[in-house]
């Protein structure tokens, strides 16, 4: 399975496209849409929507994920992410892919092993779980990061499907 992860922003947007291949995660591609600041907030908007299509048209995700909207003490900041969310999104639907989204302590649960982990520690296990050469940029590694989460989560809910028809299997025979 191939998942797009989003790290939506209005300034940069980092995307992360990651397979999977059996228990291993390989990096397909990975950047961070960086906007002008001093462009008015529709053509950012605009330009963060075509970045996404474009990767989702070279790539073909199965899916996008995305952190779910944390609540913040700045406002305007957390519109403007809903703002970039949208566009990713609206891609996403485009290309006919699945949205899902996780709360911001499972994805780095899911990386990490700790829900309250740093940018730091989260860049540094995306490098270590992708076998990346160096540190990617924080943007592009909380990309990746909810692309994994999808992954393990996918895994885990497949694995119980798994289990659960085999059960139901061995009790009708």
């Amino acid at each position: 399975m191939r998942v797009l992860g989003v790290d939506p922003g209005t300034r940069r947007t980092g995307a992360g496209v990651v397979e999977a291949q059996g228990s291993r995660y390989y990096l397909v591609h990975f950047e961070v849409i960086s906007v002008k600041e001093t462009l008015p907030l529709p053509e950012r908007l605009n330009a963060i929507h075509k970045g996404l299509c474009k990767i989702i048209s070279e790539y073909h995700p199965a899916v996008l994920s995305l952190e779910n909207v944390f609540f913040g003490k700045d406002l305007r900041a957390m519109v403007k992410i809903g703002e970039a969310r949208a566009c990713a999104m609206l891609a996403a639907s485009e290309h006919g892919i699945d949205v899902v989204e996780y709360p911001p302590a499972r994805v780095k649960q899911s990386v990490s092993g700790n829900g309250r982990a740093t940018k730091e520690q989260i860049q540094h296990m995306i490098k270590t779980l992708l076998n990346l050469k160096e540190l990617p940029p924080e943007d592009g590694a909380d990309a990746l990061a909810v692309a994994i989460c999808h992954l393990h989560h996918f895994k885990s809910t497949d694995l119980k499907t798994k289990s659960l028809v085999s059960r139901l299997r061995s009790l009708v025979e």
